[in-house]
């Protein structure tokens, strides 16, 4: 069975995926945020299947506002809409976005020395419970 996803929905996996590297860059801009979205950035284009596919463009076009709250307001809501647009249409492709979009976090904390700071380590519950909602 070949799914087909809208445009609207393309637009909703991108923001969200791509929005979780601009909240982890943010939240790491304290050490290297450009270290945070380049790892974070890859673990996306690495991605494999329908979601590979999507995940290959970074959205066009997104005004994420002048702060990481205004960023936050539109990538959170995304990351619930995308997980569950895909377990409507492609369940096992809801779970291959969700791993994905963990493995770009944990890749995106990964360049801070040791553990990743408190303020990377919230962020990531961040997005993980936004996924998690779904």
């Amino acid at each position: 069975m070949s799914i087909t996803l809208s445009d609207q929905d393309k637009h909703t996996l991108r923001i969200a995926a791509w929005g979780a590297v601009s909240l982890m860059s943010a939240a790491g801009a304290a050490g290297s945020a450009h270290k945070v979205a380049t790892h974070g950035s890859i673990a996306l284009t690495s991605a494999t299947g329908l979601v590979g596919h999507v995940l290959t463009k970074a959205p066009k076009g997104v005004k994420y506002g002048k702060s990481v709250a205004e960023l936050a307001d539109q990538v959170l809501p995304a990351l619930t809409a995308a997980v569950s647009l895909l377990r409507q249409q492609a369940p096992a492709e809801a779970d291959n976005f969700r791993r994905t979009v963990m493995v770009a976090i944990e890749a995106a904390a990964r360049p801070q020395q040791g553990e990743p700071s408190p303020t990377l380590a919230e962020m990531a519950r961040k997005i993980t419970g936004a996924l998690d909602a779904a």
